[in-house]
């Protein structure tokens, strides 16, 4: 009896292949394309930050091993804003790096060397699990005091606190403002460093802690015009984090 085969249209889809060795990067690059794929590449974690910040991606094979950042640190990264689906590759066949990558929001695991045909594939079913979900899924919007971040168009709002006015307000700000303020409304109870926000938000590896300190006053005064006062602390010695009390 023949089973009828769901046909998923892949076509266009762009995969971002993170890999420092060149030669396993083409061989994976080459069946891709011959699927149909779209191929970026990219030979370290720090350079498949910046582009997958700046460039649409369907989805990302990720090594672990990696110059400048290693692909735990990447997918750490990325797992603070996107969800990307993201399929880990290792040459060390150990039951606890697979955990370690599901726990950490990979979708799917490879171990080195494997059949490139079979990547492909996992490629396909990944996509396939993406898209179902991502049609089912409405807009993410989150909520902190009277601010309003919708995470699908990179939106933030204020909410007038006068009750007459009913106003509803954008917030304009620069692409490392939004990142640094959806971060911090993600996880409002955290104490921030510096380090974590340069590594997280900015998309300079060789940034200062100083620079984050530029960006978070910036933020702070555009909050500050709102009305939004004594919102984003200084911990002193520490970093930054939001404040809860009312």
């Amino acid at each position: 009896m023949n089973h009828p085969t769901f046909q998923f249209n892949h076509e266009g889809k762009v995969i971002l292949v993170v890999e420092d060795d060149y030669d396993i990067g083409d061989i994976v690059e080459n069946y891709l394309k011959k699927s149909d794929f779209q191929v970026k590449r990219a030979m370290n974690g720090q350079q498949a930050l910046e582009i997958q910040a700046n460039t649409p991606i369907d989805l990302i094979i990720l090594d672990v091993k990696l110059p400048q950042l290693s692909g735990w640190e990447v997918l750490t990264t990325l797992r603070h804003s996107k969800q990307t689906p993201v399929i880990m590759l290792t040459a060390l066949d150990q039951e606890i790096d697979k955990v370690m990558a599901l726990r950490m929001g990979a979708d799917d695991f490879v171990v080195k060397p494997f059949n490139p045909n079979e990547l492909v594939a996992r490629v396909q079913a990944v996509l396939r699990r993406s898209t179902h979900h991502a049609r089912k899924s409405a807009p993410t919007t989150l909520y902190f005091k009277n601010i309003e971040i919708n995470t699908e168009n990179h939106s933030v709002f204020i909410k007038s606190e006068d009750v007459a006015a009913q106003a509803i307000l954008p917030l304009n700000l620069t692409l490392t403002e939004y990142k640094i303020l959806l971060l911090m409304i993600q996880q409002p109870f955290k104490v921030f460093s510096r380090s974590e926000l340069m590594l997280q938000c900015l998309p300079d590896r060789d940034a200062l802690e100083r620079t984050v300190d530029s960006h978070v006053s910036k933020l702070r005064k555009k909050l500050e015009d709102q009305q939004l006062f004594n919102l984003l602390i200084n911990v002193r010695g520490v970093g930054y984090r939001l404040d809860q009390a009312r």
